[in-house]
This record gives C-alpha cells, structure tokens and sequence, in this order.
C-alpha cells in the first residue's frame, strides 16, 4: 500500500498549512538532487514530497484528498507534477514562496499570460432506472466565472493593470543563499507582476464573479455507478483571456429494490409457488424494459437459472443490449386453509405410495439387511469364543 501524502511529509492530518510548509522544506532540503547527485532514491524522494505538497498546500486539492485519497484527485482532474523534466520546472513555480534553486532548471512563466479557469467536480445522485435508460438532469452549480466587466482582467474599464515596480513584472524576486539561489513571490504584486490600480467595482480585483448557474446534463442509457461525465469548458472561469476548466459529473447510483446489476447483465430472484414449480408454468417477469413472458418447466428447483436474452442493460459502446439471469426461489406455504391442508396430505400419501420400493425403501432395506447379517457374526463368534 502506498504511503499517504500525510505520511510522505511526516505531518499529521490535521496539520496547519505553515507545519506542512515547514515538513516540505525539510524534506527538499534533505533529497534535493543538487545535494544527492546520482542517487534516484533522493529524487523520488524530493518528487513525491513535492506532489505531496502541492497537494497539501492547496486546500482544494487537499479537501478532495482527505474524502476521496487520490482516486478522487484523479476524477476532479488532477495528473500530479508530470515528467521528470517538468517536474523541477513545477517545483520552482509552485514552490517560489519557500525557496528556489538554481542551476538553470527554472522556465519563468510570464505573469501577464492568460490563465485557464479550475476544473469541478459535481456529484449527482441518480435512480437505477435512470442510470439503465438514460435521463437529463437540471443541475445548478455554484462556480466562479469570467467577470466580463473587466474580461477577467481585473482592473475597472478603461484602465490597465500597471506594471509592478518592485519586480518589474516578472512576478519574482531572487535573493542568494550561499549556494542556492532563492525565488521567493514579489511582495508588493504577490506574484502577479503587475498592480491593479483601479480594481473592478464587479469582481473587486479578482478577474472572477461567483455565480449559481442551472445547466441540464443528459445522462446517456447505460452509465455505471462510479461513472465519470467530462464536461468542457463548464468549469471556473479564466483570467486575463484564458479559457474555462471543465466540469467533471461523478455518477452515484442507487440500488434498486429487486434488480441487481453487473455491467450489462441484470439478475432477478423470482419467488415461485411450490404447485407452480411441480406443474410448470408460463408467466409475466418484469424486466428493466417491461414485462417479458417467461416459460417455467415442471419441476424446477430453487437455484435453477433462466437466462432473458437482451432484457439486459444497453452498452454505451454499441448500443448492444445485456441479458437478464433469473433465479427461480420457490416458495413454501405457511398458512393452509383446511381443504389445503387435506389436499396435501393427500398428495404426501400418493407420494409415500410411489416412494415405496424406491430409494429409500431400498436404503431401509439394505441396512436391515447388514444388520441381521452383522447379528449372525455376533452369534458365530461367540460359538468360537
């Protein structure tokens, strides 16, 4: 079992984000390749200390973590730091307000780029019947979008953000260390690189507005409980001309009172009466489509199986449908009516007859038959004795 990103970093899980700060720049210290140089250990070290952190620091990411594990980072969209070559790129864009190494491994990014709104994750709840014929959903998502007052740039129109004079809009501002060269985040932009002067009277500065929207999402036939819905462009909004994330629809099915499903295939129990299964019969079975006739022999018993071919779940691949299993579980009467009660007595009577000279007359038999004879040995020896 892999480690947890709390037991990576060695933090509780309740740990404040400054402790998860300060376990990070313990560990990066320790594995960092510039200080283990050819040593793959200590990368992978530094590498999930940084995905750990990453993680952990961002208390959306972490609040999916802590209820889903990383299962659910991976649904809501998250692919962690990528490649070998990018990861040290991330690390130094994600980590500048901690400290930065040199070496030339950085790629500065331009503050002023536009940036791509966050995917969401939506959980919906549907019914089974639902989920096997498909249905649309009117859903309302609270999101933040582009403010088109500013189109997202954050400033009131007519005017420009200008560029920091601390920073010079690079966003960062590097200070050496010894060996190191520390990138920590501008402290009069926050990293920004630029400084808006005249903030949104909409979005106050922020370049997005949250707002509750309604949206109807179809729910094609045959969708499985744990499935996942991309749907693009619907998530948060972007900034300074980037375009939205996307949301991502989870699927939670709910059982149903008497199918049972797996993939395609459906199963049904069906309670049959004890003179149905004797006789035989020929009767109505519901199916997830309606009700299909269904031919029962005589003298099925329970745990016999019927297969319903195509009365299964449709695919939503080919549109190729399932087959229903039915299992036959017959039923015992417990109140009996007098002339019921005659009927059967009756029955076990004619059914006693037809048993006698069959098996278990010849097993009563036989075993009389070992005992006299077990009886005679006695006596024999006995005699000799």
């Amino acid at each position: 079992m892999s480690e947890s990103y709390y037991d990576i970093l060695a933090v509780e899980k309740n740990a404040s984000g400054e402790a998860i700060k300060k376990a990070y720049r313990k560990k990066a210290m320790k594995y960092h390749p510039d200080r283990n140089p050819g040593d793959a250990e200590a990368e992978m070290r530094f590498k999930e200390a940084a995905e750990a952190y990453e993680v952990l620091s961002d208390p959306q990411k972490r609040r999916i973590y802590d209820v889903y594990g990383k299962d659910g980072l991976r649904s809501s969209g998250y692919r962690g730091p990528g490649s070998s070559e990018d990861i040290f790129s991330h690390i130094n864009e994600m980590f500048g307000d901690i400290f930065g190494f040199g070496g030339g491994r950085s790629r500065r990014q331009d503050p002023n780029a536009p940036v791509q709104g966050s995917d969401l994750r939506y959980d919906l709840r549907i019914s089974f019947m639902d989920a096997v014929h498909g249905v649309d959903k009117e859903v309302e998502i609270s999101k933040r979008e582009t403010c088109w007052t500013c189109e997202g740039s954050g400033s009131r129109p007519g005017h420009k953000p200008q560029t920091c004079p601390t920073c010079h809009g690079r966003g960062q501002i590097l200070r050496s260390q010894g060996f190191f060269q520390v990138s920590t985040p501008c402290p009069h932009c926050s990293g920004a690189g630029q400084v808006i002067t005249e903030p949104c009277q909409d979005c106050g500065g922020e370049g997005l507005v949250r707002k509750e929207k309604k949206m109807n999402i179809h729910i094609p036939a045959g969708v499985d409980n744990g499935s996942r819905m991309r749907l693009s462009g619907e998530g948060e909004g972007g900034r300074r001309g980037g375009p939205s994330g996307d949301l991502y629809v989870v699927l939670h099915v709910e059982p149903h009172e008497y199918f049972q499903r797996e993939d395609q295939t459906i199963f049904l129990r069906l309670p049959l009466a004890m003179a149905s299964a004797a006789l035989g019969c020929s009767l109505d079975v519901p199916t997830i489509h309606g009700n299909s006739r269904l031919d029962i022999p005589a003298g099925v018993q329970s745990g016999d199986h019927f297969t319903m071919r195509g009365q299964g779940v449709v695919s939503l691949r080919g549109g190729h449908r399932g087959d229903m299993i039915v299992e036959v579980q017959v039923q015992t009467p417990t109140r009996l009516s007098k002339e019921q009660k005659e009927l059967l007595q009756r029955f076990a009577e004619l059914s006693q007859e037809q048993e006698d000279g069959g098996f278990f007359s010849r097993l009563f038999q036989g075993h009389l038959g070992k005992q006299k004879k077990k009886g005679r040995s006695g006596k024999e020896h006995a005699a000799h004795g």
